[in-house]
């Protein structure tokens, strides 16, 4: 491949990356930047994220009025919101079965605040991971029946829970699923299966969280029960009221944040701006979380303290800490998930050393797919290590912990290869036990004894997919700045095209040739730069988590050569004030 297909001529820059610029349509990106009155730059952004002169304005101010589908467009939502009417109008027990992600957590809350709003008393079962496994499981649904409950609502769970859901029905138990995870053609047995992904639904939502979904069941319901006249002389709750909760499980799972979910995302950031859910509140002042949350604060400091208690602890804490009221019980949660958090980092870097070591010898092979085993590997911690491996080496990624004669397994995924389809097809042909997913992230539980064989199975799967890809992993640009054009201005600017995420990641730049005018360390592992460019501007800088990498050794012993630096343009507010700075990801010698 030659040095002209990549940005710049990096073809490996201090973070191993090639360097490459995000194809956009040069007139759409004017079109754009003089429809919307933003600077040319900007509509470069939003053309190279295929954002249309059609639904420029919706993506930039998205509105539930505008984008929120009418959840009667799912199959199962009618009869769901008529069996929960019912259930609820006659005063029956009712109960919310999550899972213990962040995304069944949110799921679970919204429901049961919904439900409890409207007067209904609700339970809420989390399985504990550890003991219990994903999913729904015979033993806990008839002990929801022995304890008189007649209907369960399960979020973010049980699309493929055949034999769970089959002797739930025989002890007489009703069971709505509302998920999100690829179906298989025979759907479990149950009262309504709310899923974008069943293979015989034709809605154009496919990408949303279950969160989302639980969002427009409550919606559903809500009209449901004004119908049937339930609101005449009880007051009417308002679901926009906990769109926090759809943010953060949106964000959290992933989710693409385009469509439906970029709107549900951007106001439900809002509402969690003002802190009126009180466990939000407790885990973002735990946190240390002072300014208006963003998809960063959402995704990498209150999710994965969420996320936690399900992995290392008690897989109930998430939810609990989502939907209770009691200010002494969500600090306690708070601060228990901050410690479990701390916990989770320790476990996880041991396991992380052990799986990259594995991981090296199998990227010298060549292999599609890296897949590492362990015994006595938490498996709490298995899908974060996936995720790090699949960075790291730029390929599908499982780990798998052993636990005697069986491994429970977690999968990260990179764009193109779809390995939830790939374990439901090995669980379906017998190589596992239990098997899911979705595109970009799946779980599995495999008897050792077929482990091999399941690993020829799955290279076979994803090899087709990943033919065509780079081993080295690439760094996407979206445009080149000088340190003049790298503004205050630009950066407000910007602001407007988040939030960010899978789907619509957050712009990257490129300043070129730029000289450091000073470099220092901050905090134990962070440097802080003032970067001049060649129109002589200076331009303040911060790289995280760089120290003892290849990029902070060379930013340190800098011998005013020129860098190349790419990151990403933010508003630094402080005391009051407010500056641009770039979030260094990468820098290149500029030869």
């Amino acid at each position: 491949m030659g040095g002209g297909e990549y940005f710049l001529g990096v073809a490996r820059s201090l973070s191993g990356k090639c360097w490459r610029l995000r194809a956009c349509d040069d007139r759409a990106a004017l079109a754009l930047a003089q429809r919307l009155g933003v600077p040319e730059i900007v509509g470069r952004v939003l053309s190279s994220r295929n954002v249309g002169l059609d639904e420029a304005e919706d993506f930039l101010n998205p509105t539930l009025k505008r984008l929120l589908p009418d959840p009667a467009h799912l199959k199962g939502m009618d009869v769901a919101c008529e069996r929960l009417a019912g259930a609820v109008m006659r005063g029956e027990r009712i109960a919310i079965y999550g899972d213990y992600d962040v995304d069944g957590a949110t799921s679970a809350a919204l429901l049961m605040r919904y439900l409890s709003a409207l007067g209904a008393c609700p339970q809420v079962y989390i399985p504990d991971r550890l003991r219990e496994g994903y999913g729904p499981n015979r033993e806990s649904l008839l002990g929801l029946r022995e304890d008189k409950v007649s209907l369960v609502v399960m979020v973010d769970c049980g699309v493929t829970a055949h034999a769970p859901l089959k002797a739930a029905a025989e002890a007489g138990l009703d069971v709505i699923v509302v998920d999100h995870h690829k179906a298989e053609p025979l759907l479990p047995e149950a009262v309504a299966v709310i899923n974008p992904n069943r293979l015989d639904e034709d809605s154009p939502h496919r990408q949303m969280a279950a969160v989302g979904l639980t969002f427009l069941l409550v919606v559903g319901l809500n009209r449901t029960l004004s119908g049937a006249g339930w609101f005449a002389d009880r007051a009417k709750p308002n679901p926009m009221d906990w769109l926090d909760l759809v943010a953060l499980g949106t964000i959290c799972d992933v989710a693409p944040l385009t469509g439906v979910n970029r709107m549900l995302a951007a106001q439900g950031l809002k509402v969690m701006g003002r802190r009126a859910n009180p466990g939000i509140k407790a885990l973002a002042d735990i946190s240390g979380i002072t300014e208006p949350p963003g998809s960063y604060h959402a995704g990498f400091i209150l999710g994965p303290r969420i996320n936690a208690a399900g992995r290392i602890g008690d897989s109930s804490l998430g939810a609990r800490l989502l939907y209770s009221n009691d200010e002494r019980e969500v600090k306690d949660i708070a601060r228990r998930l901050d410690e479990l958090n701390s916990r989770r980092r320790d476990i996880e870097a041991d396991v992380l050393d052990q799986a990259t070591e594995q991981g090296k010898e199998q990227e010298k092979t060549g292999a599609p797919l890296i897949l590492v085993v362990g015994e006595g590997w938490h498996p709490g911690v298995i899908g974060i290590v996936a995720g790090r491996l699949k960075d790291r080496f730029n390929r599908p990624a499982c780990v798998v912990a052993i636990d005697k004669k069986t491994g429970a397994g977690s999968g990260r995924s990179v764009p193109g290869v779809d390995l939830g389809a790939a374990i439901i097809a090995a669980h379906q042909v017998g190589l596992l036990i239990k098997g899911g997913g979705h595109a970009m992230a799946a779980g599995f539980t495999v008897d050792i004894d077929r482990l091999e064989e399941f690993r020829s199975f799955l290279s076979g799967r994803v090899a087709d997919g990943i033919a065509e890809a780079e081993f080295v992993p690439g760094l996407c640009l979206d445009a080149a700045l000088t340190t003049a054009g790298a503004s205050l201005e630009l950066a407000a600017a910007l602001e407007q095209v988040g939030p960010f995420g899978l789907g619509n990641p957050e712009p990257k730049f490129v300043i070129p040739r730029v000289r450091l005018a000073s470099v220092a360390v901050a905090g134990d592992n962070h440097l802080r730069c003032v970067l001049i460019g060649e129109d002589g501007a200076r331009l303040e800088a911060i790289a995280f988590r760089c120290l003892d990498t290849e990029l902070g050794v060379a930013l340190r012993q800098h011998d005013g050569a020129p860098f190349h630096v790419a990151g990403r343009l933010q508003i630094n507010a402080w005391q009051g004030r407010s500056k641009a700075q770039l979030i260094i990801d990468d820098a290149a010698p500029a030869w």
